[in-house]
């Protein structure tokens, strides 16, 4: 249970997305808090291009998320923000990518509210459209598709819903954007199939999308899980599912070179 401060003189807490990792996507806005800022709370996957524009002199703290390493339970991160908005005047939550794209900053935002917390949201690129550009992926195409879903592909215990439909995901779209699927990416591939899809249909998975050190791997949905343990292909990674997979070997030849 969130507890409830007093409101005066409380600092804000600003939930800024960080972008996908290029320092040069993050926002003007977004630099000019964390050169400001009293606090920095943020994510296991905010690139240390982006740590680099922090205040030298604000309090940096990790409250990062990977699987099977947690730094900081969510609770504990809601209750370490209410803490410090009580003696700090900019408090930032920095999130990797946007914070209501996967980042559980609605969460985050309507505790903060509950407890009298000012709070406001700064977004940020999303991975699942800024990954697949730098890869010469578009998630929309005249020629190849006019619709996109973007869909988590790790479920969290206790969610409002228990599954994703793959099935309706599968005949719904022309282009699926699974965020945080790789772990589950066998079960993922069968359930599209059983959807409807192609074993035959392009699937481009896209590790670290925008940094230095972004790789990808193409195949379909019969060959991929395969491909993945060939190469030894580990997360961070998104996945795009469809046609648009397709224009990777025209738009993305050189393209990040």
């Amino acid at each position: 249970m969130v507890k409830t401060v007093k409101t005066t003189m409380l600092g804000k807490v600003y939930l800024l997305g960080a972008g996908p990792g290029d320092p040069g996507l993050m926002t003007l806005k977004g630099k000019a808090l964390l050169e400001s800022a009293d606090v920095v709370i943020y994510d296991a996957l905010v690139s240390p291009a982006i740590l680099a524009m922090i205040n030298p002199e604000a309090e940096q703290i990790n409250a990062g998320k990977r699987r099977g390493r947690h730094s900081k339970a969510q609770d504990e991160t809601t209750a370490l923000l209410i803490e410090k908005a009580q003696d700090h005047a900019i408090i930032v939550r920095l999130k990797g990518g946007d914070p209501f794209v996967f980042g559980r900053g609605g969460e985050e935002m309507a505790d903060l509210r509950r407890a009298g917390v000012p709070v406001e949201v700064i977004p940020g690129i999303t991975a699942g459209i800024a990954a697949p550009a730098y890869a010469g992926i578009p998630v929309t195409h005249r020629g190849y598709s006019c619709s996109v879903t973007f869909v988590t592909g790790h479920e969290a215990a206790g969610k409002y819903c228990p599954q994703v439909d793959w099935g309706a995901i599968a005949q719904g779209s022309e282009t699926i954007v699974i965020y945080m699927g790789l772990h589950n990416l066998p079960h993922i591939t069968t359930a599209l199939q059983a959807g409807g899809l192609s074993p035959d249909t392009p699937i481009a998975l896209i590790r670290w999308g925008t940094r230095p050190e972004q790789a990808e791997l193409i195949g379909t949905l019969a060959t991929i899980v395969a491909q993945v343990e060939a190469a030894q292909f580990e997360a961070p990674a998104v996945a795009v599912v469809g046609r648009v997979v397709e224009l990777q070997g025209v738009l993305g030849v050189g393209s990040r070179k």
